[in-house]
């Protein structure tokens, strides 16, 4: 939950456009791979950046998400642009009465026809993670790190346990910045209901998951680059377990009681070792 003073559309704006490059620096958003969402649960003045109006249906209900604002990249755009042409990029949808139907806000330059096409898992997080908090803000990407994609084809990789014992073992961060661990779905197919049901239920228990040969998308109700941030400590443990596979797994990593001495010293709470 976000305390006054909000922050205003240009801000929130700017932070999308940091989150979308720092994401292409660690080649997690190749082409036009991965996707940025914000909902806003506050009044927001569209009008000056986004003067074209119009009505879109949406993926799925959420009447009690009516008048929040969703800013949302285009499909088809490059995360790492959004920061030099964000109006190009973004559109800011508001939620109608009802929930069925929404207001798409764009600029005349924009350079998409819709929206992303996994809005459908975006928006159901939205809603499933408002629903129980309660709170005002809330952050969903989609990026796909190569280095965690590529051991989610691994299949031991594919046991959540052994997935999450083995790359939050290399740095005392990744513990203290995901203490639930990293979540996984089995490979579901991409924009598919399937997919977006799997990831809300992982979302519930943890705050970045692994769709298997696909990527990630990670949530914050703090702020987008705060979701940037957990994307980007998992795939710095993916590639600390991917460097060790190299080498013929010689590193141990930290031990059991060691990373439990830190949970201790930090006060969190983990179930993983």
């Amino acid at each position: 939950m976000l305390q006054e003073p909000y922050p205003e559309l240009t801000e929130l704006i700017e932070m999308i456009g940091e989150a979308g490059h720092r994401l292409s620096e660690i080649e997690a958003s190749e082409g036009a791979a991965g996707n940025i969402s914000v909902c806003i649960r506050w009044p927001i003045e569209l009008r000056n950046r986004f003067p074209v109006v119009e009505t879109v249906t949406l993926p799925q209900p959420v009447p009690e998400l009516a008048g929040a604002t969703f800013l949302v990249s285009g499909s088809g755009r490059r995360l790492r642009e959004i920061m030099a042409e964000p109006s190009a990029n973004i559109g800011a949808l508001v939620v109608d009465q009802g929930g069925l139907t929404g207001q798409l806000h764009v600029s005349p330059h924009r350079r998409f026809q819709r929206l992303t096409s996994e809005f459908n898992s975006h928006l159901a997080v939205h809603a499933d993670q408002i629903g129980s908090s309660g709170t005002n803000f809330h952050a969903v990407i989609h990026a796909q790190p190569p280095y965690m994609t590529y051991l989610s084809h691994i299949a031991r990789y594919q046991d959540e346990t052994y997935l999450n014992r083995h790359l939050l073992r290399w740095q005392p961060e990744t513990i203290v910045q995901l203490p639930e661990g990293i979540g996984f779905t089995p490979f579901k197919l991409p924009g598919s209901a399937e997919l977006m049901d799997a990831t809300v239920a992982e979302l519930r228990e943890h705050r970045i998951v692994i769709w298997a040969k696909h990527g990630v998308m990670a949530r914050s109700d703090v702020s987008v680059k705060r979701a940037a941030d957990r994307i980007e400590y998992a795939e710095t443990a993916a590639k600390y377990e991917h460097l060790n596979l190299t080498v013929g797994e010689v590193g141990e990593g930290l031990s059991v009681d060691e990373i439990r001495a830190i949970c201790a010293a930090f006060n969190l709470k983990q179930s993983i070792f």
